[in-house]
């Protein structure tokens, strides 16, 4: 008598739990090689924080870069206040002349 053989079940997955599938055309993108080596699932989300890390890494490892940074940092930041203080006081302006002219009309 034959041994039987086992029905192997067929799934879209292949010997390591990735996807096996066939890529498509027009479909190329920046990481499509990566994306088909990586499980299913948020692939795209993955590589794209692998790349932004990378990227930080990149960045806070090179001394000149960062201090480059930092001084564009805290000339954004004091343009920005200055611009905020110099929206205030024209609202100050504009409310004391309002009330000018209330209180000149009454």
């Amino acid at each position: 008598m034959a041994k039987k053989k086992k029905k192997s079940k067929k799934n879209k997955y292949g010997k390591r739990g990735f996807v096996v599938a066939a890529p498509q055309a027009g479909n190329g993108g920046l990481f499509a090689g990566l994306a088909r080596m990586l499980p299913a699932g948020r692939t795209e989300q993955f590589l794209l924080g692998a790349a932004i890390g990378a990227a930080a890494a990149y960045v806070l490892s090179d001394e000149e870069l960062r201090g480059k940074l930092i001084k564009s940092g805290v000339k954004l930041y004091s343009g920005l206040v200055g611009g905020l203080e110099e929206v205030k006081e024209q609202v100050a302006d504009i409310q004391a002349e309002l009330q000018a002219e209330q209180s000149g009309a009454v």
